[in-house]
């Protein structure tokens, strides 16, 4: 799901975005609570008529910013206090609070609040984190109105190996639409997530969608995807086309790099996106040389159709019956044993 923070992916537009093969983005309820308010949302007809896009989409319950902002917040079994980071205006944002903000949101998926929390940190700070977030669920699922919009719970644990056994028992068994797997790239070592994803999956229903949070780049994806998880968002393709980097190859290309200067070949030869069919790697390099918006567009846009290539590779892989062939285990040095 390319991610959306403020109603847009940043540098695309929503026709754009479309172009790209997306099928469902995320928002982030605590900055559209901030800017521009849900109640100016909701007037407008709810998110997807307010950014113009036709497809699915999940808010996020702004429990990530409750790990980013750890040190303007104040976290008790109410919920979280802070000082807004744009007026200093003072925010109680709660469980009931939170599902009231996306029910007016109107995003297809609301995500129940919760506590993730940083890494490292001590076993008796992840499991209090835990316990409120199973606290919260709890209060978000007595808040939330049903309807239309499907209702995710998030596991928790760190890399407690037994806090995460229990939080994903006791998500599970809350009977939710779909279930997602927190605290995750938030500074641990990527063997890590793998022993995560790999522990957490087979405990979760296998009926539900499984979201594995803030994850984006194609290895981690392609190991998930082989234990059972179906979605991803991660602000990974547009945040490296704003600063000038591409993703070729299962590689990371800086633009700027002197080397492309004379190369008038395509960024990626099998890649349908804007900036691949119309422009060299030298015309971008120029674009971001001279500082022009359009540049971190292009490569936005070509980033983020390489991760969406990707992702629909994989779900055809699984379809065909040769998705262990080809993706499992993927190997970011040999792209061109797959087809994607």
């Amino acid at each position: 799901m390319p991610v959306g923070t403020s109603g847009t992916v940043k540098g695309i537009s929503t026709p754009q975005l479309a172009e790209t093969g997306a099928q469902m983005v995320l928002a982030n309820t605590f900055h559209l609570h901030l800017q521009p308010g849900e109640a100016v949302v909701a007037k407008a007809g709810g998110v997807h008529r307010f950014m113009g896009w036709q497809g699915p989409m999940l808010t996020d319950s702004g429990g990530f910013q409750v790990f980013s902002l750890s040190a303007i917040n104040r976290i008790d079994d109410a919920g979280v206090a802070f000082r807004s980071p744009r007026d200093g205006a003072a925010i109680l944002l709660t469980p009931e609070r939170c599902m009231a903000i996306q029910r007016d949101l109107g995003a297809d998926v609301a995500m129940a609040f919760d506590q993730c929390p940083p890494y490292p940190a001590t076993e008796s700070e992840v499991a209090e984190a835990c316990r409120r977030t199973h606290l919260w669920l709890e209060r978000c699922i007595a808040h939330h109105q049903g309807g239309a919009q499907a209702l995710f719970g998030i596991v928790q644990g760190g890399c407690y190996s037994h806090l995460r056994e229990e939080s994903a028992r006791v998500v599970a068994s809350m009977n939710l639409l779909g279930i997602a797997v927190g605290g995750v790239s938030v500074g641990e070592p990527v063997e890590e997530m793998h022993r995560i994803v790999a522990q957490v999956a087979p405990l979760l229903p296998e009926d539900r969608p499984r979201y594995l949070m803030g994850v984006g780049s194609l290895r981690e994806m392609a190991v998930a995807v082989a234990h059972g998880f179906d979605l991803f968002d991660c602000v990974l393709p547009t945040r490296l086309g704003r600063h000038g980097s591409a993703l070729v190859g299962g590689e990371r290309w800086n633009l700027r790099n002197a080397r492309f200067r004379h190369d008038h070949t395509p960024l990626d030869e099998g890649c349908p996106c804007l900036a691949c069919l119309q422009h060299s790697r030298a015309y971008l390099h120029h674009l971001l040389r001279c500082e022009e918006m359009l540049g971190r567009t292009l490569l936005s846009l070509h980033n983020l159709t390489t991760l969406l290539r990707f992702t629909t590779a994989m779900g055809q892989a699984i379809a065909e019956d040769c998705f262990s062939e080809d993706f499992a285990p993927w190997e970011p040095a040999s792209p061109a044993a797959h087809t994607w």
